[in-house]
């Protein structure tokens, strides 16, 4: 399946299911946060930015974020082209959750990581 046909076929008109399906893979939250540190961003810039991402996986997340109107792409008359990327106003209006995630993941992690090794251990003992 397409990432641009997430679909519920359960619950289709669920909205968080919806849209979770679509910013809660492993790159659109990191890319919408590295976008906010920059006004506007081209490609390479993002993708070194983004260290571990690929440039196919960096170009579908970018196309999907567009799709969903969270990221606009300029295209300039140039050569060779420049493309660049910024936030829409509804990816701005995410932001706050984000940060607010991104603040809980830090306050939360260390933590986290301990009960998972307290887990291992248990299993490991059965």
């Amino acid at each position: 399946m397409r990432r641009n046909e997430i679909i519920n076929e359960l619950v289709p008109d669920c909205p968080i299911r919806n849209i979770l399906a679509r910013i809660s893979d492993k790159w659109s939250l990191l890319v919408l946060y590295t976008l906010n540190k920059e006004s506007v961003m081209r490609f390479n810039a993002l993708q070194k930015s983004i260290p571990d991402i690929s440039q196919k996986m960096l170009a579908v997340t970018l196309k999907t974020l567009e799709e969903d109107g969270f990221v606009n792409r300029k295209v300039y008359a140039e050569v060779p082209p420049r493309v660049e990327y910024s936030l829409t106003d509804r990816a701005l209006s995410l932001l706050p959750c984000i940060n607010s995630l991104i603040d809980w993941a830090k306050e939360n992690m260390e933590a986290i990581i301990q009960d998972r090794g307290r887990s291992r251990k248990t299993e490991n003992s059965r």
